[in-house]
């Protein structure tokens, strides 16, 4: 999801007992240079004497407060007692860059973009004084599914912030000045994307598992960022922006009648126009493994994913999926990393992932490695996938798996705002209310089993599609695995 705020944010954040020793959270691998050698990290072990995690500190209660205003907005308040004297209002809509018409994949990227960049009564510059006396942020973000637009700024202004907040995201007025400015800026980050291997895969490993699916076109092109244009930007706000399709979430030290004061204030007349965007429909997944080679000349590196089609976001496999996911390739204490890069040195980073999405989902193995190994690198990864499904999850290993799940949950879930962000993100996938307060709890009610039947489901190496972005030169090493097509 990519972020587009003018503000510079920082916050402040407390360490958890969750997150010890194995189970830090590793990020993004980085691809190895050119001409060396990679280094094995030494191994870690966990610290003895750890609590129980079900023993931890969980997330409070969040006393959740739902209304409906008379035009269709849902709102919901969360009142925080405590911390710093802070508001923060996020408004989310459903359709996001699945929903780009045909030919503009990537649109919403710019149309979140430019929301704050002038409306009917305010230029961008207008915006970004007020916001900086205000001593307040803005921002917005678009995914596959969905928008959200984030504001926060002191409790003291918070009927000021709120309608200001308000014009943003109701009556943005997209200047042709800003959208050219936008666009070039679009291009050249698009420009510097296209150059690397693993951007390139990402792109044909969604055409692969999705088809013709709208979820499997949603990184930008430059034709399609050539053709957006003022007309088009108001008409998918126009689509998406209206009070029926949409949740507003109110988070700070207001009760429940201050909030829905603010709500009213500041959206009560807001009404829809036209049509509503339709929705995105499940997709039609291929039937078959798929095997691409994406041909990239003098390359050194190998950009390898390997995935196959999943399930949406609220399917009840969404929570042993994660668990088995962390077990194979979700953290730097993974099997995948222990092995491709502590034990064979093939990269400097492995991993895996379920990407769910509110109509489907599909889960995703990758790593970038050295051209003379990516064969063997592939073999590696399906032996880790066959181990998962054939031998049971010890118990230790499923019981640190969900310290680290639960853990990085709670960890990225303590502070206000993004507890109000991470509310809309579920709305928007079509998760329930309280699915981040009942996250950690359906963590520990998770058995080896339940994540041995998600294993044997989505981990069967035979209905694995691969992808290689890299030199022609590897075409040989690729034989034993499937009759692979350049792309």
């Amino acid at each position: 999801m990519a972020i587009h705020n003018r503000s510079a944010r920082g916050a402040i954040l407390r360490p958890l007992v969750l997150a010890l020793g194995a189970c830090l959270f590793a990020g993004v691998a980085h691809a190895q240079q050119p001409g060396t050698a990679p280094v094995a990290a030494p191994p870690t072990e966990l610290p003895a004497g750890l609590p129980d995690y079900d023993a931890d500190r969980a997330l409070p209660e969040l006393g959740l407060i739902e209304h409906r205003l008379d035009n269709g907005l849902t709102v919901w308040v969360l009142p925080r007692q405590g911390g710093l004297p802070k508001v923060n209002y996020v408004l989310a809509v459903r359709g996001g860059l699945a929903s780009d018409p045909e030919g503009l994949p990537g649109m919403s990227n710019l149309l979140a973009g430019l929301l704050q960049e002038g409306t009917a009564t305010r230029s961008s510059v207008q915006i970004a004084e007020e916001l900086q006396r205000l001593g307040a942020s803005m921002g917005a973000s678009a995914s596959s599914d969905g928008l959200l637009v984030m504001a926060s700024g002191l409790s003291s202004s918070a009927q000021p912030l709120a309608d200001l907040f308000a014009d943003v995201v109701r009556n943005p007025a997209f200047p042709a000045n800003e959208v050219q400015l936008a666009k070039t800026n679009a291009l050249q980050s698009l420009k510097a994307m296209e150059a690397q291997p693993g951007y390139q895969a990402n792109r044909a490993m969604g055409r692969v598992l999705f088809g013709d699916h709208p979820y499997g076109n949603t990184l930008p092109t430059e034709a399609g960022i050539t053709a957006t244009d003022v007309a088009g930007l108001q008409a998918a706000h126009t689509a998406r922006f209206r009070p029926d399709q949409a949740l507003l979430v109110i988070a700070g030290p207001v009760d429940g009648d201050q909030a829905l004061a603010l709500a009213r204030s500041a959206f009560g007349d807001w009404r829809g126009e036209g049509e509503a965007i339709a929705a995105v429909p499940a997709p039609d997944y291929p039937k078959q493994a798929q095997f691409v080679l994406v041909p990239r000349a003098g390359s050194v590196q190998s950009a390898v994913r390997i995935g196959r089609p999943a399930f949406d976001a609220d399917d009840d496999r969404a929570i042993p999926a994660a668990l088995a996911n962390t077990i194979l390739g979700g953290g730097f204490d993974s099997r995948l990393m222990r092995n491709l890069r502590e034990d064979k040195g093939y990269t400097y980073g492995a991993g895996s992932s379920f990407g769910l999405r509110a109509q489907g989902g599909a889960f995703q193995a990758q790593a970038d490695v050295r051209n003379e190994v990516t064969g063997a690198a592939i073999g590696e990864f399906l032996k880790e996938f066959e181990a998962m499904r054939t031998s049971a999850v010890q118990a230790d290993e499923l019981q640190r798996a969900k310290r680290y799940t639960a853990g990085t949950y709670l960890f990225q879930n303590q502070l206000q705002g993004a507890v109000a962000s991470a509310l809309a993100s579920n709305w928007v996938l079509g998760r329930p209310a309280d699915y981040l307060s009942s996250y950690v709890d359906r963590t520990s009610r998770v058995t080896a089993a339940q994540v041995q039947a998600v294993a044997r489901e989505f981990f069967d190496p035979a209905r694995q599609s691969i992808v290689v972005v890299g030199d022609a030169g590897v075409a040989d090493q690729l034989t034993p695995y499937g009759d692979f097509s350049a792309d």
